[in-house]
C-alpha cells in the first residue's frame, strides 16, 4: 500500500465514520417518533419505519458512509479501515447525548478516548495484506479451504441466532441481533474488497462485466447489507444507541480481522512487535467499550474514589471548615453586646424545643 493510497483510504474512512455515526442518531429519532405515534415497532417485527422520513435520512447518511467505506477498502487494507470505525462510536455517543438526551458519564467519555487510542495503535501496527490486484487472484483466495470453513461457520451461526436465539432472547439480550449484523458484515467486507478490485479493473479497460465473479459478489453484498440493516434496526429499536453502537463495533471489528487474516494470510508476514501492537490496540478498544457499555449508568461520585483519596478529601473539607470558623470569628463585633442575655428569636425557639 503506497503513501497516496494510504492517505486516500484514511480520508475516506474519516468521512465514512462521520456519516455512519450520524446515521444511527437519525434512525433512532425516526424510530422514537413512530413509537410515540403508536405504530408497530421494528423490534416487534413492524416495518412502519419505511414511512418515516427521518429513518430514510439516516439510511441515506449510512449509504454515503458505506460508499466512502467501500472506496476506502479499495485503497487500503481491511485491517487499516475497520479499526478506524471507532470514530463512528465517538460521533454516535456525542450526538446521542446531544440530540437523544442519552447521558454520557465520565466512564463513557474515558471509554471513547480509549477506543480512539486503541484504534490508533492498531493502525500503526496494522498488518499488510497480500497483493490482490485482479479478480483471478481474488477467486483463488475465495477457494481457500480455510475461508470456506469460516464462511460456513458464519452462515450456520447466523441462522441459529436468527431462528433459535432471536425469538427467545432477542428482546432482552443485545448480543443476539448485533452478532448477526457483525457476522454477516465480515462476509460483506470480503465482497466489498472484491468489488473494489473489479471497479479498478473496469476503469483500466478490462472486460470485468463478463466475469461472473463480480456479479456473484454484488448479489452477495446486497443480501448481506439487507440482513444487516434489518437486524440493526431491531437492535436500535430495543436497546440504547450508546450500547448498540460500541458493541457492534467490537464484534464487527473482530469478525473482519478474522476474515481478513484467513482470506489474505496477512498475519503470516507480521513481525513480533506488530503482532503485540495489534493485539494491545484491540484490547485497549475492548477496555474502552467495556467502560462505555457496562458503567454507562454508574454516576461518578466521590465514594468511587480510592480510600486514601477519600481520606484526603475529608481532611481538606475539615481544614476548610476550620478556616471558615476562624474567618467568622474575625467578623464578630469587637465590643460585647450591652445585653449579654440577648438571643435571637430562632435560638430561643430552638432552646424551648430542646427543653420540651
Amino acid at each position: 500500500v503506497g503513501p497516496a493510497s494510504f492517505y486516500v483510504g484514511l480520508g475516506l474512512t474519516l468521512v465514512s465514520s462521520g456519516f455512519i455515526g450520524g446515521s444511527f442518531i437519525l434512525k433512532k429519532k425516526g424510530l422514537l417518533r413512530l413509537c410515540r405515534r403508536g405504530r408497530a415497532r421494528a423490534g416487534q417485527g413492524g416495518h412502519s419505519y419505511l414511512q418515516e422520513w427521518l429513518w430514510w435520512a439516516g439510511l441515506l447518511c449510512m449509504g454515503v458512509g458505506e460508499a466512502a467505506n467501500f472506496a476506502a477498502y479499495a485503497f487500503a487494507p481491511a485491517t487499516l479501515v475497520t479499526p478506524l470505525g471507532a470514530l463512528s462510536v465517538l460521533v454516535s455517543a456525542v450526538l446521542s447525548s446531544t440530540f437523544l438526551n442519552e447521558q454520557l458519564n465520565i466512564h463513557g467519555k474515558i471509554g471513547c478516548i480509549l477506543s480512539i487510542l486503541g484504534s490508533t495503535v492498531m493502525v500503526i501496527h496494522a498488518p499488510q495484506e497480500e497483493e490482490v490486484c485482479s479478480l483471478e487472484s481474488m477467486a483463488e483466495k475465495l477457494k481457500d479451504p480455510g475461508f470456506i470453513v469460516f464462511a460456513v461457520c458464519v452462515l450456520v451461526s447466523s441462522l441459529l441466532l436468527i431462528f433459535v436465539a432471536g425469538p427467545r432472547y432477542g428482546q432482552s439480550n443485545v448480543l443476539v441481533y448485533v452478532s448477526v449484523c457483525s457476522a454477516i458484515g465480515s462476509l460483506s467486507v470480503s465482497c466489498v474488497k472484491g468489488l473494489g478490485i473489479a471497479l479498478k479493473e473496469l476503469f483500466t479497460g478490462k472486460p470485468v462485466l463478463k466475469e461472473p465473479l463480480g456479479w456473484v459478489l454484488l448479489v452477495c453484498l446486497v443480501i448481506c447489507i439487507s440482513i444487516q440493516i434489518n437486524y440493526l434496526n431491531k437492535a436500535l429499536d430495543i436497546f440504547n444507541t450508546s450500547v448498540v453502537t460500541p458493541i457492534y463495533y467490537v464484534l464487527f471489528t473482530t469478525a473482519v480481522m478474522m476474515s481478513s487474516a484467513i482470506l489474505f494470510k496477512e498475519w503470516q508476514h507480521m513481525v513480533l512487535n506488530n503482532i503485540i501492537g495489534t493485539i494491545s490496540g484491540f484490547l485497549t478498544i475492548v477496555s474502552g467499550i467495556f467502560l462505555l457499555h457496562t458503567l454507562r449508568d454508574v454516576p461518578f461520585t466521590p465514594d468511587l474514589l480510592p480510600f486514601f483519596l477519600q481520606q484526603g478529601r475529608a481532611d481538606l473539607q475539615t481544614s476548610w471548615r476550620s478556616v471558615d470558623r476562624h474567618l467568622s470569628c474575625q467578623h464578630q463585633p469587637l465590643l460585647p453586646s450591652e445585653d449579654k442575655g440577648f438571643q435571637s428569636a430562632e435560638e430561643q425557639e430552638e432552646e424551648e424545643g430542646e427543653s420540651v
